[in-house]
């Protein structure tokens, strides 16, 4: 499982349906290999960082750079897994959990003032006045947040 050249078999299917909590339909998994495939252009079983980058909507994201950390060298599986969280069937402690990941730069399970600024100002980009940009490098301004991830 995992490169163009192979066929999900209907242990595979079932795997990963497992594997994301059954949040992805048999027909959709098959259809998530597909463009897996479509995106794994070396046909390694893992989608590299430049391969994800080739889809326009996650490229021109602007938390694309946090995404990345998350998705590069994925394989089949995990690619769903993934995926799955941005399913309207998918809980909120899985919506939360990722959120929480990206926003948390340097993986320590803390989210801090610094890390809140610098979403922002990757959100933000050159939007950000020089005025606003002083506000939020006070350095009287700190916080801290802590979610415990079960």
């Amino acid at each position: 499982m995992g490169n163009a050249s192979s066929m999900l078999t209907q242990y595979d299917i079932e795997e990963v349906q497992e594997h994301c909590n059954y949040l992805f339909s048999q027909q959709e998994i098959v259809s998530l290999y597909e463009r897996f495939c479509q995106l794994d252009r070396s046909a390694k079983g893992f989608i590299s960082e430049d391969e994800f980058l080739s889809i326009p909507e996650f490229s021109l994201n602007p938390l694309s750079k946090r995404l990345l950390r998350m998705v590069d060298g994925l394989n089949f599986k995990d690619f769903v897994s993934f995926l799955s969280t941005f399913s309207a069937k998918a809980s909120v402690q899985q919506k939360i959990e990722l959120i929480f990941k990206l926003y948390d730069i340097d993986g320590k399970g803390k989210v801090t003032f610094k890390d809140l600024v610098e979403v922002l100002r990757d959100q933000t980009g050159s939007f950000m006045t020089e005025e606003q940009r002083e506000i939020i490098d006070h350095p009287g301004l700190k916080m801290e947040v802590e979610v415990p991830i079960d």
